[in-house]
């Protein structure tokens, strides 16, 4: 998806000085791009990520705040993802860094959710929570019906709690269970630009806002298009429609229609384009569209009594099978 890989991009790029927003940014990553294993015996915290660059980036984190070195490895993809991911793990002392950010209570139990502290934070680390979780599994797609903005969770909790942080910053999600996996889906479009913009991706909440405005304009137009195609196309069946009744009408009264009724059907035959308002004009003495309307109307009502008094086919007969809709 080049649009997911360009929001991870620049949100790679983007370091928070604040130490509890990069604190909030590296635990949510670590909560929602894996979490904790037990190898040993030992718990052992890994995270797999889907770019080198990203991987590289958490273990530079984890080096500065925890002062741990993690070992990087190239696994295969796991979680319904596809390719070849980068595993993060932190084997000796994790246990020590599990609690030291909060992925294991006081108690050795793994937290469900997302630790407390992060989740009733500043405005700051709440937009740093989401950061954290969209570059561990977040998506997202093209603008149109089916946009949205998504992170898959590793847990009903997980998925509630990242809710929870961004109703807090203004960001309408929801929680959803597709195909036995929890995500966190944002579909609004202004919901979507207001996400990136605030997990900082600003260059493409801009860039994802021209692109959804140039297809509504888009869209717009197609649609005013196809309504001027479908009105002009019952406007031709419709005049195709009146013109074969006319014509059955004059045939079928032949010299007892009385004249005036006889010259508003022959301005329909002679002008069969033409809208009611346009046949008046031409009409001499011109005449109201309404009167022209109620003599064709009187025409074919004659027409129609006399065929039913000789039991022939009345004036709807005529129409053309491709004329009626």
């Amino acid at each position: 998806m080049p649009l997911t890989v360009d929001v991870k991009s620049e949100l790679v790029s983007l370091r928070d000085p604040r130490p509890t927003a990069r604190v909030a940014e590296l635990t949510a990553l670590l909560r929602f791009a894996g979490g904790l294993h037990s190898i040993a015996g030992r718990v052992a915290v890994e995270a797999e990520v889907d770019s080198e660059r990203l991987a590289r980036r958490v273990a530079r984190e984890l080096a500065e705040i925890y002062g741990v070195r993690p070992e990087l490895a190239h696994v295969q993809a796991s979680g319904g993802r596809t390719g070849i991911a980068v595993a993060v793990r932190v084997i000796d002392q994790g246990e020590t860094l599990a609690r030291q950010t909060g992925l294991l209570d006081q108690r050795r139990r793994p937290v469900r959710g997302l630790p407390n502290k992060l989740t009733t934070g500043s405005r700051g680390d709440l937009a740093a929570v989401w950061r954290g979780a969209f570059l561990a599994t977040g998506t997202l797609t093209d603008p149109g019906r089916s946009a949205s903005l998504e992170i898959a969770c590793p847990s009903s909790e997980a998925a509630m709690a990242l809710v929870g942080a961004g109703a807090r910053i203004g960001i309408a999600s929801k929680a959803r269970e597709v195909r036995g996996v929890h995500r966190v889906v944002v579909r609004e479009g202004d919901a979507i630009r207001l996400a990136l913009f605030e997990m900082g991706a600003r260059k493409a909440a801009s860039e994802w806002e021209q692109l959804r405005q140039r297809r509504e304009v888009r869209a717009d137009v197609n649609r005013l298009v196809n309504f001027d195609d479908a009105n002009l196309r019952r406007s031709a069946q419709a005049a195709v429609a009146a013109c074969a009744r006319v014509e059955r009408a004059l045939e079928l009264l032949g010299d007892d229609v009385p004249e005036h009724l006889r010259s508003a059907g022959d301005l329909r035959l002679a002008h069969r384009d033409a809208s009611l308002d346009e046949l008046g004009h031409h009409a001499d003495p011109p005449l109201t569209k309404d009167a022209v309307a109620g003599r064709i109307r009187r025409l074919l009502a004659m027409a129609d009594k006399k065929a039913e008094q000789l039991g022939v086919p009345g004036t709807e007969a005529a129409v053309p099978a491709d004329a009626i809709e």
